[in-house]
C-alpha cells in the first residue's frame, strides 16, 4: 500500500460480508455469495491492472474510472450480457454506499461511484419448451442406468415445480412430501417458502429416486447429487439439460433452433400453467414470485394464446362510417405554434 492512502479496505469489506448484509439487511446466502463473487472480480481485476497484489490496494484504488474499466471487461472479455453488468454493478454499489456511511471520508468518492449509471437493455424473447417438446426431453433419458433415473426425476421435477435451479440443487430430501397431497418445501430468493404441489408422477418417480439411493425423507440430505456424492451444481444441472435437448432434438427439430437453459424450463412451467387456465396469482405464488408484474410477461409471450385472443374478440368493420379525412386547419397552426 502506498504512503497516504488508507487502510479501510480490508476492515471495511469484512464488517460488510459479516455484518452489515447478513445481519443488519437480513439478506439470504444467495445475495451474499453474489455480492461477494461481484467485488472479488473488481479488486481481482483492479489488483491485475494496477500490478499490486489484493492484500496490497486501498479504497482509493477503486475509482469512477476503474469501476468503469471493469464493467467494459465484463462485457467485452468475459462475454457477459447487460443484466449481469448490472449485478455485478449493483454489488459494488451497495457497498459503496456502506463504506460512505461508516466511512465519510469517502462519502466524495463514493458519491461518484454512486452515480454510476445502470445499462439498459433490450428485451429479448423468453426462451421456453412447449409440452410436446417436453415430453421428447424427458423421453430421451435412458432410465435403465442409475445417472438416466436421476436426471429424469431432477428435470420432472423442475417441470412439475418451476423452481430455480439454485433451489432445486439445494433441495433436502425433508423438503419432499410424497403422500397425498404430495409437495415440495422449496425455499426461494430472500429466505421466502413456498409449498408446490406435485403430480402424482412426479411424486411415484421421486420415491423410486429416493428409494434406489437410500434417501430417507425425513433426513435434510441432499436428494440431487453427482458422482462422488456432493450436491449436483448450477453447472451440473446446465450439462444434464444441453446433453438430453441435443438427443431430443431428433424426435422434435424446434429444439435445435431455440436457445435453452435451465431457466427456460421454469418459463416452460409458467406457460404451460398458463394454457391449462390457472390464473395469474395462483402461478405468481407457484414459482414464488413477488409480485404479479413478474408474472404477466407470461401472458403476452405465447404466440398461440394472442392467437387465440385475436379469434375470439369481433372484428370491426373497416369499412363502416367511413368518411373522407379532411385537414384542420386550426388545430395544425395551434401545433405549429408550440
Amino acid at each position: 500500500m502506498k504512503k497516504g492512502k488508507s487502510n479501510t479496505l480490508g476492515a471495511t469489506l469484512r464488517d460488510f460480508f459479516s455484518y452489515h448484509l447478513p445481519q443488519l439487511r437480513g439478506m439470504s446466502p444467495h445475495t451474499i455469495l453474489s455480492y461477494r463473487d461481484s467485488l472479488k472480480l473488481l479488486l481481482l481485476f483492479i489488483s491485475e491492472h494496477k500490478g499490486v497484489s489484493v492484500s496490497d490496494l486501498a479504497v482509493e484504488d477503486i475509482g469512477v474510472p476503474e469501476v468503469l474499466a471493469f464493467l467494459d471487461h465484463l462485457e467485452n472479455d468475459r462475454h457477459n450480457v447487460v443484466g449481469t453488468r448490472n449485478i455485478r454493478l449493483s454489488a459494488i454499489h451497495s457497498f459503496f454506499r456502506y463504506l460512505a456511511g461508516v466511512h465519510p471520508e469517502h462519502l466524495d468518492q463514493s458519491q461518484r461511484i454512486l452515480s454510476i449509471p445502470f445499462k439498459r437493455s433490450s428485451t429479448n424473447s423468453v426462451e421456453y419448451l412447449e409440452f410436446d417438446e417436453i415430453m421428447a426431453l424427458l423421453g430421451s433419458i435412458d432410465r435403465s442406468k442409475p445417472d438416466g433415473r436421476r436426471d429424469y426425476a431432477l428435470l420432472a421435477l423442475m417441470f412439475n415445480t418451476g423452481a430455480r435451479v439454485t433451489e432445486i440443487v439445494e433441495l433436502k430430501a425433508i423438503d419432499l412430501e410424497l403422500t397425498k397431497p404430495s409437495s415440495v418445501r422449496i425455499s426461494g430468493k430472500g429466505r421466502k417458502e413456498r409449498i408446490c404441489p406435485i403430480w402424482t408422477q412426479t411424486a411415484q418417480v421421486l420415491r423410486e429416486y429416493l428409494e434406489e439411493r437410500g434417501i430417507d425423507t425425513r433426513e435434510p440430505v441432499t436428494v440431487f447429487t453427482n458422482h462422488v456424492g456432493g450436491p449436483l451444481t448450477r453447472f451440473g444441472v446446465r450439462y444434464i439439460l444441453a446433453k438430453y435437448l441435443k438427443k431430443a432434438s431428433d424426435e422434435q427439430p424446434s429444439l435445435a433452433k431455440k436457445h435453452l437453459h435451465p431457466h427456460s424450463i421454469r418459463h416452460s412451467t409458467a406457460v404451460h400453467l398458463l394454457k391449462s387456465g390457472v390464473d395469474l396469482s395462483t402461478i405468481a405464488n407457484w414459482l414464488g414470485h413477488s409480485s404479479v408484474n413478474t408474472t404477466n410477461k407470461y401472458a403476452v409471450m405465447d404466440l398461440e394464446m394472442k392467437r387465440e385472443a385475436l379469434a375470439k374478440a369481433k372484428p370491426f368493420d373497416v369499412g363502416a362510417g367511413k368518411t373522407s379525412w379532411s385537414r384542420d386547419p386550426g388545430i395544425l397552426a395551434w401545433l405549429e405554434s408550440l
